[in-house]
């Protein structure tokens, strides 16, 4: 009968539905009857694909009147009613009528951990100007240093370059130089000035230190930055630029 399940009956040697092996009645067997197949039924449709629990609902006599169905966000409905159709006709021979069938859809729900890891990863994008590499190399006049720095915005990447005469105090100036050129040609309006960039020492610690003006519109606001230093100076000073302006190129790219 076109929507209608058939009694299961107990096959030959059987215990029947609610015995175990050993002949004994079975607990959760006997807690959940299921003559009609109704769990078999729910189980396949939990299987298809998008689909996070179901729900069938029969009449004492075994027809099918409802069939609740929670999927994923993003499903077409119409397919899914057709899916389930399909797979209740093909794995079934049940044929039911999809006004029967309800779809409810649940919200993009991911665990706490991923999303925790997907807010970091949004905001490390979101972040204004990224680092991408600080190269030294030897001037085109003795006692002389070139520093090439790479910096990226978006899709957008550029690179400057500073020469200064090889003295660390130099050499993190030009750096933090290379720095604010490269900011300059990333960003679409506003600009930067270096104000001045040093070494400090602090806790037992180096810092490059650097004082920046930014530019944009009436406004000009002194901005300053540190970074420990590790590997170079050099790099230092260019983390410690990045350190002054991310917030505000941030800010300002917010407001338009």
């Amino acid at each position: 009968m076109t929507g209608t399940f058939s009694p299961r009956q107990p096959g030959p040697g059987s215990q029947g539905p609610n015995r175990g092996a050993n002949g004994a009645p079975n607990a959760s067997a006997e807690a959940m009857p299921d003559p009609w197949g109704v769990r078999r039924a729910e189980n396949l449709l939990t299987s298809l694909e998008g689909v996070l629990s179901a729900r069938v609902v029969t009449t004492p006599l075994g027809e099918v009147s409802e069939i609740h169905v929670l999927a994923q966000a993003g499903l077409h409905p119409k397919q899914l009613v057709r899916n389930i159709e399909s797979a209740l006709l093909a794995q079934l021979g049940l044929k039911v009528d999809h006004r029967k069938i309800s779809i409810a859809q649940t919200a993009d729900v991911r665990p706490l951990d991923a999303l925790e890891q997907h807010a970091v990863a949004q905001r490390a994008n979101s972040r204004a100007v990224l680092f991408e590499k600080c190269t030294v190399a030897p001037g085109r006049r003795p006692h002389r240093i070139a520093i090439q720095v790479t910096l990226s915005l978006g899709d957008q990447t550029e690179t400057a370059d500073e020469e200064s005469s090889d003295t660390p105090r130099s050499r993190v100036e030009a750096a933090a130089k290379a720095a604010i050129a490269a900011l300059d040609r990333l960003l679409a309006d506003g600009s930067m000035a270096l104000e001045g960039a040093k070494i400090v020492d602090a806790f037992d610690h180096e810092f490059a230190f650097v004082a920046v003006q930014g530019l944009g519109g009436r406004e000009t606001v002194l901005l300053t930055g540190t970074a420990q230093i590790k590997e170079s100076a050099e790099r230092s000073a260019v983390f410690a630029v990045l350190d002054a302006t991310n917030r505000w190129i941030e800010m300002r790219r917010n407001q338009d």
